[in-house]
């Protein structure tokens, strides 16, 4: 299970909002470097004033945000006729950058670890490449959980907000990123497992 089946019912909130983009001339592209443009801004400014507390309340405000754009620049390529090849690398590339951006700025913020923060970062990127390996073998772009995009948004957006309210964080914290390593590779198994399962089904 994962936060990512909810996508439909967010993307239908956010329907009218892509029409009325899309009448305006915003392009999917457009939206995909914005939102990854913006996502490294945020890394680098809440990196900089760590450890201080209060700019880690950005994090959670535009993982949210930027979740909104994700599924925008989605509904834009596929409803709009605006699907590209630049738009698919694009909205990869665009993805890894914004999630190391700001996740980076937790290795500064005891009790995390550089080490540890480094380890989910790796697994994170190991996990979106088990995604896009899907069409290599003829299957679908894999989204499988439990931990994917969406579930990893809403676990960093929790800890900035429990830091950006000055609560205090315990030592015992630092376990979780053990835990986010074992749930990534156990994203990263769902995914290929359920590529190869794919294109068995099919055939292929």
């Amino acid at each position: 299970m994962s936060i990512y089946a909810l996508k439909p019912r967010f993307q239908a909130l956010l329907r009218p909002l892509a029409a009325q983009l899309a009448r305006g001339g915003v392009t999917a592209n457009q939206v995909t470097i914005a939102a990854a443009t913006i996502s490294v801004v945020v890394g680098v400014f809440v990196a900089w004033r760590a450890p201080e507390r209060t700019p880690f309340l950005l994090i959670p405000v535009w993982m949210l945000a930027r979740m909104a754009l994700n599924a925008l620049d989605g509904m834009l390529a596929r409803e709009f006729g605006q699907q590209s090849r630049l738009g698919a690398c694009l909205n990869e590339l665009g993805d890894v950058i914004a999630d190391v951006a700001l996740y980076a700025p937790f290795a500064l913020l005891p009790p995390f670890s550089g080490f540890g923060i480094a380890a989910v970062i790796i697994f994170a990127i190991i996990a979106e490449l088990a995604g896009v390996m899907g069409p290599m073998i003829g299957a679908s772009r894999r989204y499988d959980g439990p931990f994917g995009k969406c579930d990893r948004a809403f676990a960093f957006g929790a800890l900035g907000l429990w830091a950006g309210l000055g609560g205090a964080l315990p030592e015992s914290l630092q376990l979780f990123l053990p835990l986010f390593v074992l749930l990534l590779i156990a994203t990263i198994v769902n995914r290929v497992q359920g590529a190869l399962s794919e294109t068995r089904t099919a055939g292929r």
